[in-house]
């Protein structure tokens, strides 16, 4: 017999030289190297080389044992053939040996020099016959190895050699040879003698063993993937340093780290800020560059040391300069300077240090300047100028900012404004804080308080930064329309200065000295190519506008300038005059405004007051009866208007019989109509008024066309007062009104208005409805029947008259 080619047909001897194996279970047919180093492995190799090179394979229970004994070996094995044999140095042998037969060990012979065993050789398994159940085993398997192949590292023929294999036994033996089972796994396949039973238990570890290798194959190829990434940042980073290196260039990531560390430590924070910004940065040292954690300290860091934590601004402490300043750019508005300069003449005296600013909140019709005046003030204190804007705000985030936590966060607003002045005593004008909003996000307006609260804002928390902040040293000044929509707890905190609007002698010192000289600039004219007279002016603001600022009057002249300009820039004229005679040639003619209010004494017809957020207006209050009974209000009208007409109909219930009217009243309804119905109406100040035009329609006395009337009513005929006299003044001047009626408890009121206007109107001052009848009504009333009983007359007075 060939010493590398052993015969297949062979008989096996009763006894047998014994190989214990260690790891590893031989099946028939399989072929298996083996080192052996132990000396009775070694001998009994020996002895089976000197005969026919067959011996006994069989598998320890425990492959720690060093000298086996017979309970230490299974009984089931193979019979195995040496087919090739190499020596090694350190006298150990590499034998490949391959399984023939399965048999089992009866009885140990010897255990010195080697071991030798009486075996005795198994039934070789009949082939089953074929059956549906068989070939689909046979193939189930097949399809399991194809699909195992690609994720364990098995021998490519193993597929084309079981593809070829018919024998369910035989396919059994080699596809369990070929998988990495355990010991035990292995011994107890090969054990099984049933072909049929075989082939099912290889196909369930089949399956097991697909399953394993899928998931380690995936678990292989994130890995992979991940080192692969690793390592590749890891050689790119290197290469740039030794890049960098060779260039003289530091390390970017070093640089900015300390970059950050000495803007950190030069920015003036407070002890809490300081310990936050250090905390970060540490993190950011320690974090990988391109992580997107990294950006968001990155960016924390970078809003923290750009605040101004110290760095302030010099007041400009020279008074005279100051006033200077407020004068040259806006006339009037002598609170707010007075108040400015009060500001300025304390911070002077406490030594420039240690003041807080002001909380001012700006109250008055469009167009007077307040947000303009904002931009003055700063200019004339030497600080920076921010502007937010507030009107439509919702979010309270606006405000207070966004926690970290969240994707895209910012500080709000307000830091952002700080930051973008760059001195922490900046003038931050909070405009239009009347619009504020609210809704699920929050309410702006609560996170208000704290920022506009002295007593607070000092340590003012930040959602984004987390830490405190100083605003106390801010001049906050807040604009608004109205009062009434700002909550109580935001108004308490600001010290309210109301701008009244402007009396036309005002418009036109304004026009001059401001709106047409910015205009001219505006349209690209010098002040040699045109002149505005005054009498135009004032055309354009009594017949063209009707307001209580200027905004409006601005529009008119730059429409009015550009009609100039193009006439120049086409080489018409070269210079050009405006005069009341051509003014309509630029402006076309005249609006008709005062349309609304009719200039006859009429029965039902009278006119009143109103304060809106524009300023004064004068409304043309109107009144009819109708079959019916009971009071129709029109002309959109709030509760408390309408709560007046109530009011006012109940007071001239009351007055019925006295003045022979009852039976007008019970027979018909009394509707009360205020023109300009699609502008909403409110407030108690138009009572009088109502009460006036149902009188006059009911007695048939027409109302004086040249006066208008504004207070509030009680039941019993009281006159009430009432707010924005100035300004409902100033309304009936403009409409050419100039008797007014208003309650005696606005006398004082009468301040507010110049001089040299109120000497062109005459006052009459009001305690009760019957004085009011007796200046309005074109006639006096003469009762008809004893009334009842009402408290006594209180007599007149007047102003200018």
């Amino acid at each position: 017999m060939d010493k590398d080619s052993p015969d297949k047909s062979f008989t096996i001897p009763a006894s047998l030289p014994l190989l214990p194996i260690r790891d590893a279970v031989v099946f028939p047919s399989m072929i298996l190297p083996l080192f052996v180093g132990r000396d009775v492995s070694v001998q009994a190799i020996e002895t089976a080389l000197e005969g026919d090179r067959l011996l006994a394979l069989a598998t320890q229970r425990d492959p720690e044992i060093e000298e086996p004994g017979p309970d230490d070996i299974y009984s089931i094995g193979t019979v195995g053939m040496i087919m090739r044999l190499m020596r090694l140095p350190d006298d150990r042998l590499k034998v490949l040996v391959q399984g023939l037969s399965k048999i089992k060990i009866v009885n140990f012979l010897r255990t010195e020099p080697h071991i030798d065993v009486e075996v005795e050789e198994l039934p070789v398994e009949e082939a089953p016959e074929w059956t549906v159940e068989v070939e689909a085993l046979i193939r189930s398997v097949s399809e399991k190895i194809a699909d195992l192949l690609p994720l364990r590292h098995l021998p490519p023929e193993l597929l084309s050699i079981t593809a070829n294999v018919e024998d369910p036994g035989r396919l059994a033996d080699l596809v369990a040879a070929n998988l990495r089972l355990r010991v035990d796994e292995a011994q107890e396949t090969l054990e099984i003698l049933d072909p049929v039973r075989r082939l099912r238990r290889v196909e369930s570890l089949l399956l097991r063993e697909l399953a394993v290798s899928s998931m380690q194959v995936e678990f292989q190829t994130a890995a992979r993937e991940e080192m692969n990434r690793t390592q590749r940042e890891v050689l790119l980073r290197e290469q740039m340093r030794q890049i960098q290196e060779e260039l003289g260039e530091g390390d970017d990531r070093s640089c900015e780290i300390e970059e950050l560390r000495g803007r950190i430590a030069s920015a003036g924070m407070n002890e809490e800020a300081l310990a936050e910004s250090e905390r970060q940065l540490e993190r950011l040292a320690r974090m990988h560059p391109d992580s997107s954690e990294t950006q968001v300290v990155r960016t924390y860091l970078e809003w923290m040391v750009e605040l101004p934590w110290s760095a302030a601004s010099d007041d400009n402490l020279d008074l005279k300069v100051s006033r200077e300043v407020l004068e040259r750019d806006h006339a009037y508005l002598h609170k707010v300077k007075e108040r400015i300069l009060e500001f300025l003449a304390v911070h002077k005296l406490r030594g420039g240090g240690g003041s807080k600013g002001p909380i001012l909140c700006l109250v008055g019709p469009p167009g007077v300047g307040k947000t303009s005046l904002g931009r003055s003030i700063a200019q004339a204190m030497g600080r920076s100028f921010i502007r937010m804007s507030l009107g439509g705000m919702r979010d309270e985030a606006e405000i207070r900012g966004h926690r970290r936590t969240y994707v895209g966060a910012m500080p709000g607003r307000i830091v952002q404004g700080m930051r973008q002045g760059g001195t922490n005593n900046p003038v931050f004008m909070l405009d239009e804080i009347d619009k504020l909003g609210a809704d699920y996000r929050g309410d702006p307006a609560s996170a208000m308080l704290e920022v506009l609260d002295s007593e607070q804002n000092f340590n003012f928390r930040d959602h984004y930064l987390n830490v405190p902040y100083d605003l106390s040293r801010a001049l906050f000044i807040a604009t608004a329309n109205l009062v009434d929509p700002i909550p109580r707890p935001l108004l308490d905190r600001m010290e309210v200065i109301r701008l009244p609007g402007y009396t036309p002698e005002e418009k036109e010192v304004i026009a001059r000295r401001f709106l047409v000289p910015r205009q001219i600039e505006e349209c690209g004219l010098k002040s040699e190519n045109v002149k505005v007279s005054r009498a135009a002016v004032r055309e354009v603001i009594t017949g063209y506008t009707q307001e209580a600022g200027v905004r409006s009057l601005e529009r008119e002249i730059s429409r009015m300038l550009r009609k100039v300009a193009r006439r120049i820039a086409e080489g018409e004229a070269e210079s050009v005059s405006i005069t009341l005679r051509n003014l309509q040639a630029h402006l076309g003619p005249a609006p008709v405004i005062n349309e609304a209010i009719p200039r006859t004494a009429e029965p039902g017809l009278a006119r009143g007051l109103a304060w809106t957020e524009s300023g004064g207006e004068v409304l043309a209050i109107e009144a009819t009866i109708v079959r019916g009974r009971g009071l129709i209000l029109t002309g959109q009208l709030g509760d408390v208007m309408k709560e007046s007409g109530q009011a006012a109909l109940s007071y001239v219930r009351w007055r019925a019989a006295e003045l022979g009217i009852a039976d007008a009243l019970q027979r018909n309804e009394v509707h009360v109509h205020v023109p300009a119905g699609a502008t909403p109406k409110d407030g108690p100040s138009a009572g009088v008024t109502m009460a006036t035009a149902i009188l006059s329609l009911l007695t048939g006395n027409a109302v004086r066309a040249d006066v208008a009337m504004t207070g509030e009513i009680t039941l019993r005929g009281r006159v009430l007062p009432v707010g924005g006299v100035r300004e409902k003044a100033m309304a009936a001047l403009r409409r050419g009104i100039k008797r007014l009626i208003i309650p005696e408890a606005n006398r004082n009121d009468l301040e507010e208005i110049p001089p040299e206007l109120a000497r062109k109107m005459e006052f009459h001052f009001v305690r009760d409805m019957e004085q009011v009848l007796e200046f309005a009504l074109t006639d006096p009333l003469v009762p008809k029947a004893k009334g009842r009983r009402r408290g006594s007359r209180i007599g007149t007075s007047a102003l200018g008259s």
